[in-house]
């Protein structure tokens, strides 16, 4: 099969029936997920008319299929449009409908004849060989196979980006990540334990519109949905800044929705979209619900715990801050601000007079 004369994703929304209006209404919901201006919509929209389906390669490794369940929720865009619109998904051992022989036989088809074409999606961690072994072969040489000739690999999920639980101290498999063993593809991390939905679906449309992979930051994950710390965006940012906190999970503090850094919230230091794109649909997450956020977009973030631990100090870039001393700190910076803005008024307007009086004298002595 020649992936350069299949059908567009455009023409295959047609023969199933789509409308262009709602091809459209599917640009604009991909750009917004992509963080886009609506005025891209119309290269997307040329992009799924002029370009195939991706072929995908989804390998389930040392997981517990989180990830997968987080996906298959996606709401913006569905993910029955990812997967039936945007991409072709060639293996898949959750969803696929083959099974054995002919299951490998197909994801075998793709490596050969899509060559620098199809991306692979890896979920779950690569361990030491006698820990996981799928028919005759062991996770390292899955993985290796499949990405050899692969465009891109999205380690989604922790696991896959970071090593995950597996790869907490003792680390009794020797629980790798993908890029700690893929080293002649870019990988893309995508953490998250589970990981946004909606992020899977924007890395894939960016690929698709713009032929080239997203920028990344310094660990591998794309900047559009890990450039700021959750606690950028938090709602509960303003408590923060007055120094009122949840002392417990029961108090009066916590049912007016205080901040929760002080009963373990790792907000401050965790870069995540959780709390701009949410969960289900867009309905909450975790530090919406009451929970601290415990970090699992970082690295290392199954032995950075013990989880909901009370903290008592906040990080900062040169020290660091007592939480119970940071409202006074916000209070005394806006007086120094209130008096630093009145005596600048004071100057300018004394300024103001002085040259209001001496133009009267230079006017007197025209006179």
């Amino acid at each position: 099969m020649n992936f350069t004369k299949r059908k567009t994703i455009y023409e295959d929304l047609v023969d199933r029936g789509v409308s262009r209006r709602d091809f459209l209404k599917m640009c604009t919901i991909l750009s917004a997920t992509m963080g886009l201006s609506v005025s891209q919509t119309e290269s997307i929209a040329h992009a799924l008319e002029s370009k195939s389906r991706v072929p995908v390669i989804w390998l389930q490794l040392a997981e517990c299929t989180g990830c997968s369940e987080s996906f298959i929720r996606t709401n913006h865009p569905r993910a029955e449009n990812v997967l039936l619109d945007l991409v072709s998904v060639e293996y898949w051992k959750l969803l696929s409908a083959a099974a054995g022989d002919r299951a490998l036989a197909n994801k075998k088809r793709v490596i050969e004849e899509h060559k620098g074409e199809y991306i692979v999606i890896v979920e779950g961690n690569v361990c030491d060989d006698e820990y996981l072994i799928a028919a005759g072969t062991s996770s390292r040489e899955t993985l290796l196979e499949v990405t050899k000739n692969a465009k891109a690999v999205l380690a989604y999920g922790t696991c896959s980006a970071y090593g995950g639980l597996s790869a907490a101290k003792p680390n009794p498999t020797n629980a790798k990540s993908v890029s700690d063993v893929v080293k002649n593809v870019p990988v893309i991390n995508v953490p998250g334990c589970p990981p946004i939905a909606e992020v899977m679906s924007g890395i894939i449309s960016h690929i698709i519109t713009f032929d080239r992979l997203p920028e990344l930051d310094a660990q591998g994950r794309p900047k559009t949905f890990f450039n700021l710390r959750l606690h950028d965006k938090c709602y509960r940012r303003g408590y923060f800044d007055a120094g009122l906190f949840v002392e417990n999970f029961d108090d009066e503090g916590a049912k007016i929705g205080y901040c929760l850094y002080k009963v373990g919230c790792v907000g401050p230091t965790t870069y995540s979209s959780c709390g701009e794109m949410r969960w289900n649909g867009g309905v909450s997450f975790p530090v919406q619900s009451g929970n601290p956020c415990i970090g699992c977009t970082e690295k290392d973030f199954w032995d950075n715990g013990p989880f909901f631990t009370r903290r008592a100090k906040i990080p900062g870039t040169q020290t660091t801050v007592n939480p119970e001393t940071l409202g006074l700190y916000a209070i005394g910076a806006t007086v120094a601000g209130v008096a630093a803005h009145a005596g600048i008024t004071a100057i300018k307007k004394n300024k103001d007079e002085k040259k209001k009086d001496q133009s009267s004298i230079d006017g007197g002595d025209k006179g």
